[in-house]
């Protein structure tokens, strides 16, 4: 989402001017790569861009071939062999198979206000876009993009009935595993490959607690482009340093932060009653880390008085709940126990269980 939010950043600030755009973005990925599909970036005619589709060796030819799209007003799709010894990108060492869509950007062209309508509607967004065509389509082509409506499951603007329907019946298979990818269509001498990006929506980290330990938590997500929400005592923590914090919660007011599957919690109350009555609170709520600061003596203390107390986690409950919390990397510092913490949020969030990649057998990305 914070590549979006600068790709939009950079469009609504030259737009009124003279410059035409393009947008270059992943739609494939064999092997490995330094950017998986979904990653874009916007080019301007000066050369002038943002985003990124690699980890640098790709751009500069990207941009060539989109001032190149720019010019002729065409779509293109280019492939980087990152395997081969004379290919662009061979020095990164990635040993991948990389497709680029390369679409020229117009004032009809509908893929600005698709991102802008991701960027300020909080939720799943979903938008299929056609990389490759074969055959008689009409008024379908190269480049063409459509956006899903997930409340009213329809698919926008798409001109052909079969592809349609095809289109929407993949869609529920990304929703269902979280993760975008090309299909391939065809039907009477046609085909059509459509890349089915799903974007969810930005992570959400709550954080319960007014002690100086939340500004390095709250500084890590400013940089990762995280939404922060904070409860606590506002007036004693530095107004400064709670610029980048959305959503502000007095403690002793009834407003709390809105929770959802894409949200992360942290009690760090500092206060033992304050934190347990914030959990009993919290574990019913869909956010799928909750976190105890504090030792594992503090933590079982908790838990033994809400059993006496008639109240037992479940299974599922007590797997959402990490106590202590943050991944073993001997942080000490307030700063260093903000990056163990984050570090295992985000394996959370994916599904991993942390730990070193020199380690990990296999591929890093799980290949298609």
């Amino acid at each position: 989402m914070k590549e979006i939010k600068s790709i939009l950043q950079l469009y609504n600030t030259l737009k009124n001017s003279d410059e035409k755009c393009a947008i270059a973005q992943v739609v494939r990925v064999e092997e490995s790569s330094y950017r998986r599909e979904g990653a874009r970036m916007i080019v301007f005619e000066s050369g002038v861009f943002e985003g990124g589709i690699s980890g640098g060796c790709l751009e500069g030819d990207a941009l060539q071939r989109s001032q190149i799209a720019i010019l002729k007003q065409e779509p293109s799709i280019v492939t980087y062999d990152t395997s081969k010894e004379k290919e662009i990108g061979v020095g990164l060492g990635c040993n991948g198979i990389i497709d680029v869509l390369i679409s020229p950007i117009s004032e009809e062209s509908p893929m600005m206000k698709m991102l802008q309508k991701c960027l300020s509607e909080r939720g799943e967004h979903v938008i299929a876009t056609v990389t490759a065509l074969t055959g008689n389509w009409g008024s379908v082509s190269l480049g063409q993009s459509f956006y899903y409506d997930a409340k009213s499951s329809t698919l926008d603007n798409c001109p052909d009935r079969e592809l349609k329907e095809f289109i929407q019946d993949k869609i529920a298979d990304v929703r269902k595993n979280k993760k975008s990818r090309t299909y391939t269509f065809e039907s009477h001498g046609k085909k059509a490959s459509v890349f089915i990006e799903l974007i969810p929506p930005a992570f959400h980290l709550a954080i319960y607690g007014d002690n100086y330990d939340v500004y390095p938590l709250i500084e890590m997500a400013q940089v990762m482009d995280w939404e922060v929400s904070l409860v606590g005592n506002i007036q004693k923590l530095k107004k400064q340093k709670l610029q980048s914090v959305a959503n502000l919660y007095p403690k002793d007011m009834e407003q709390r932060p809105e929770i959802d599957s894409r949200t992360a919690i942290i009690l760090m109350a500092h206060d033992y009653k304050t934190d347990m009555a914030n959990l009993r609170e919290l574990i019913k709520s869909p956010a799928p880390y909750i976190a105890s600061l504090g030792p594992r003596k503090r933590f079982e203390k908790m838990v033994g008085e809400f059993k006496s107390s008639g109240v037992a986690f479940t299974p599922e409950e007590s797997d959402r709940i990490f106590a202590p919390c943050g991944l073993e990397i001997g942080a000490n510092t307030p700063e260093e126990i903000a990056t163990s913490i984050f570090a295992e949020i985000l394996s959370v969030f994916s599904g991993k269980s942390g730990g070193m990649l020199r380690k990990k057998s296999g591929p890093i990305h799980e290949r298609v």
